[in-house]
Protein backbone atom coordinates (compact mmCIF):
# COMPACT_ATOMS: atom_id res chain seq x y z
CA UNK A 1 0.00 0.00 0.00
CA UNK A 2 2.74 2.46 0.90
CA UNK A 3 4.50 1.54 -2.32
CA UNK A 4 1.39 2.43 -4.30
CA UNK A 5 1.03 5.73 -2.45
CA UNK A 6 4.62 6.57 -3.25
CA UNK A 7 4.21 5.55 -6.89
CA UNK A 8 1.14 7.72 -7.41
CA UNK A 9 2.96 10.91 -6.48
CA UNK A 10 1.34 14.30 -5.86
CA UNK A 11 -1.62 13.57 -8.15
CA UNK A 12 -2.60 10.56 -6.06
CA UNK A 13 -2.35 12.54 -2.82
CA UNK A 14 -4.55 15.26 -4.33
CA UNK A 15 -7.16 12.68 -5.33
CA UNK A 16 -7.12 11.16 -1.84
CA UNK A 17 -7.46 14.61 -0.25
CA UNK A 18 -10.49 15.34 -2.41
CA UNK A 19 -11.93 11.97 -1.43
CA UNK A 20 -11.53 12.82 2.26
CA UNK A 21 -13.24 16.20 1.75
CA UNK A 22 -16.09 14.51 -0.10
CA UNK A 23 -16.56 12.02 2.73
CA UNK A 24 -16.78 14.80 5.32
CA UNK A 25 -19.28 16.75 3.20
CA UNK A 26 -21.43 13.68 2.61
CA UNK A 27 -21.55 12.72 6.28
CA UNK A 28 -22.33 16.27 7.43
CA UNK A 29 -25.09 16.77 4.84
CA UNK A 30 -26.54 13.31 5.39
CA UNK A 31 -26.78 13.81 9.18
CA UNK A 32 -28.27 17.27 8.78
CA UNK A 33 -30.91 16.09 6.32
CA UNK A 34 -31.73 13.17 8.59
CA UNK A 35 -32.32 15.58 11.49
CA UNK A 36 -34.45 17.82 9.28
CA UNK A 37 -36.83 15.00 8.31
CA UNK A 38 -39.72 14.78 10.74
CA UNK A 39 -43.14 13.15 10.87
CA UNK A 40 -44.93 16.12 9.36
CA UNK A 41 -48.39 14.61 9.82
CA UNK A 42 -48.08 14.37 13.62
CA UNK A 43 -46.34 17.74 13.79
CA UNK A 44 -49.04 19.55 11.80
CA UNK A 45 -51.78 17.87 13.79
CA UNK A 46 -50.17 19.19 16.95
CA UNK A 47 -50.01 22.79 15.79
CA UNK A 48 -53.51 22.62 14.28
CA UNK A 49 -54.87 21.44 17.63
CA UNK A 50 -53.18 24.38 19.36
CA UNK A 51 -54.41 26.86 16.74
CA UNK A 52 -57.91 25.41 16.96
CA UNK A 53 -57.92 26.33 20.66
CA UNK A 54 -56.78 29.84 19.76
CA UNK A 55 -53.37 29.25 21.33
CA UNK A 56 -50.93 30.68 18.78
CA UNK A 57 -48.13 30.81 21.33
CA UNK A 58 -48.29 27.08 21.94
CA UNK A 59 -48.24 26.41 18.19
CA UNK A 60 -45.23 28.70 17.72
CA UNK A 61 -43.43 27.07 20.65
CA UNK A 62 -43.97 23.67 19.04
CA UNK A 63 -42.50 25.02 15.79
CA UNK A 64 -39.45 26.40 17.60
CA UNK A 65 -38.85 23.10 19.41
CA UNK A 66 -39.06 21.07 16.20
CA UNK A 67 -36.07 20.99 13.83
CA UNK A 68 -36.28 21.16 10.08
CA UNK A 69 -37.71 23.28 7.27
CA UNK A 70 -41.30 22.09 7.74
CA UNK A 71 -41.40 23.57 11.24
CA UNK A 72 -39.78 26.81 10.09
CA UNK A 73 -42.32 27.25 7.28
CA UNK A 74 -45.18 26.48 9.63
CA UNK A 75 -43.87 29.12 12.02
CA UNK A 76 -43.89 31.72 9.23
CA UNK A 77 -47.43 30.74 8.26
CA UNK A 78 -48.64 31.17 11.84
CA UNK A 79 -46.85 34.48 12.40
CA UNK A 80 -48.14 35.91 9.11
CA UNK A 81 -51.62 34.37 9.21
CA UNK A 82 -53.26 37.80 9.30
CA UNK A 83 -51.50 38.93 6.12
CA UNK A 84 -53.32 38.87 2.77
CA UNK A 85 -53.30 35.39 1.25
CA UNK A 86 -51.17 36.38 -1.76
CA UNK A 87 -48.61 38.02 0.51
CA UNK A 88 -48.52 34.97 2.76
CA UNK A 89 -48.00 32.61 -0.18
CA UNK A 90 -45.23 34.84 -1.52
CA UNK A 91 -43.40 34.87 1.82
CA UNK A 92 -43.76 31.10 2.17
CA UNK A 93 -42.42 30.61 -1.36
CA UNK A 94 -39.40 32.81 -0.62
CA UNK A 95 -38.77 31.01 2.66
CA UNK A 96 -39.09 27.65 0.93
CA UNK A 97 -36.52 28.66 -1.68
CA UNK A 98 -34.16 29.72 1.11
CA UNK A 99 -34.65 26.37 2.86
CA UNK A 100 -33.85 24.45 -0.35
CA UNK A 101 -30.70 26.51 -0.83
CA UNK A 102 -29.69 25.76 2.76
CA UNK A 103 -30.24 22.03 2.27
CA UNK A 104 -28.19 22.07 -0.95
CA UNK A 105 -25.30 23.90 0.71
CA UNK A 106 -21.92 22.28 -0.06
CA UNK A 107 -23.65 19.72 -2.26
CA UNK A 108 -21.87 21.20 -5.28
CA UNK A 109 -18.56 20.02 -3.75
CA UNK A 110 -19.60 16.40 -4.21
CA UNK A 111 -20.58 16.99 -7.81
CA UNK A 112 -17.35 18.85 -8.49
CA UNK A 113 -15.19 16.15 -6.92
CA UNK A 114 -17.08 13.42 -8.78
CA UNK A 115 -16.19 15.17 -12.03
CA UNK A 116 -12.66 16.21 -11.09
CA UNK A 117 -11.40 12.90 -9.66
CA UNK A 118 -11.46 10.95 -12.96
CA UNK A 119 -9.82 13.88 -14.75
CA UNK A 120 -7.06 13.96 -12.14
CA UNK A 121 -6.73 10.19 -12.53
CA UNK A 122 -6.34 10.66 -16.27
CA UNK A 123 -3.72 13.33 -15.63
CA UNK A 124 -1.85 10.91 -13.39
CA UNK A 125 -2.10 8.29 -16.15
CA UNK A 126 -0.61 10.62 -18.74
CA UNK A 127 2.17 11.68 -16.38
CA UNK A 128 2.92 8.03 -15.53
CA UNK A 129 3.10 7.01 -19.17
CA UNK A 130 5.27 10.03 -19.88
CA UNK A 131 7.60 9.00 -17.06
CA UNK A 132 7.77 5.49 -18.46
CA UNK A 133 8.61 6.79 -21.92
CA UNK A 134 11.30 9.10 -20.58
CA UNK A 135 12.82 6.21 -18.61
CA UNK A 136 12.73 4.04 -21.72
CA UNK A 137 14.37 6.70 -23.85
CA UNK A 138 17.06 7.43 -21.26
CA UNK A 139 17.96 3.73 -21.08
CA UNK A 140 18.33 3.25 -24.83
CA UNK A 141 19.81 1.23 -26.41
CA UNK A 142 19.87 -1.08 -23.36
CA UNK A 143 16.40 -0.30 -22.06
CA UNK A 144 15.68 -1.56 -18.54
CA UNK A 145 12.20 -2.54 -17.53
CA UNK A 146 12.31 -1.12 -13.99
CA UNK A 147 11.93 2.56 -14.92
CA UNK A 148 9.21 1.78 -17.45
CA UNK A 149 7.32 -0.36 -14.92
CA UNK A 150 7.41 2.40 -12.31
CA UNK A 151 5.77 4.85 -14.70
CA UNK A 152 3.09 2.36 -15.71
CA UNK A 153 2.35 1.52 -12.08
CA UNK A 154 1.91 5.23 -11.31
CA UNK A 155 -0.44 5.53 -14.28
CA UNK A 156 -2.55 2.59 -13.15
CA UNK A 157 -2.65 3.70 -9.50
CA UNK A 158 -3.85 7.22 -10.25
CA UNK A 159 -6.46 5.98 -12.71
CA UNK A 160 -7.83 3.53 -10.16
CA UNK A 161 -7.80 6.15 -7.40
CA UNK A 162 -9.64 8.67 -9.55
CA UNK A 163 -12.39 6.19 -10.34
CA UNK A 164 -12.52 4.92 -6.76
CA UNK A 165 -13.16 8.46 -5.51
CA UNK A 166 -15.50 9.54 -8.30
CA UNK A 167 -17.96 6.65 -8.02
CA UNK A 168 -18.80 7.06 -4.29
CA UNK A 169 -19.05 10.82 -4.81
CA UNK A 170 -21.52 10.33 -7.63
CA UNK A 171 -23.58 7.87 -5.60
CA UNK A 172 -23.44 10.04 -2.48
CA UNK A 173 -24.52 13.11 -4.43
CA UNK A 174 -27.57 11.30 -5.78
CA UNK A 175 -28.47 9.89 -2.35
CA UNK A 176 -28.47 13.42 -0.92
CA UNK A 177 -30.52 14.73 -3.85
CA UNK A 178 -33.17 12.08 -3.14
CA UNK A 179 -33.24 13.07 0.54
CA UNK A 180 -33.64 16.74 -0.40
CA UNK A 181 -36.43 15.94 -2.86
CA UNK A 182 -38.32 14.12 -0.12
CA UNK A 183 -37.94 17.08 2.21
CA UNK A 184 -39.13 19.46 -0.51
CA UNK A 185 -42.25 17.34 -0.96
CA UNK A 186 -42.84 17.44 2.80
CA UNK A 187 -42.45 21.21 2.73
CA UNK A 188 -44.94 21.64 -0.10
CA UNK A 189 -47.50 19.40 1.57
CA UNK A 190 -47.06 21.19 4.89
CA UNK A 191 -47.47 24.63 3.31
CA UNK A 192 -50.64 23.51 1.50
CA UNK A 193 -52.13 22.08 4.69
CA UNK A 194 -51.20 25.15 6.75
CA UNK A 195 -52.73 27.56 4.24
CA UNK A 196 -55.85 25.40 3.97
CA UNK A 197 -56.25 25.29 7.76
CA UNK A 198 -55.59 29.01 8.25
CA UNK A 199 -58.07 29.95 5.52
CA UNK A 200 -60.78 28.09 7.40
CA UNK A 201 -59.70 29.22 10.86
CA UNK A 202 -59.10 32.99 10.86
CA UNK A 203 -57.00 34.41 13.67
CA UNK A 204 -58.99 35.33 16.73
CA UNK A 205 -56.14 37.24 18.26
CA UNK A 206 -52.59 37.98 17.10
CA UNK A 207 -50.01 36.50 19.49
CA UNK A 208 -46.92 36.82 17.22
Amino acid sequence: MLEFLHSGGPVLWLILALGAIALVVFLERSLQLHRDRIDSTDFLQGIFNALGRGNDREALALCEETPGPVARLASIAIRRRSAPRERLLQELDQAGSAEVARMERRLAFLSLIAQAAPVLGLLGTVLGILRALLAWRAALPLAASAGIADGLVAAAVTTAAGLAVALPCYLGFNVLVVKIDRLVLDMRDAVSECVWFLDRNPARETHA
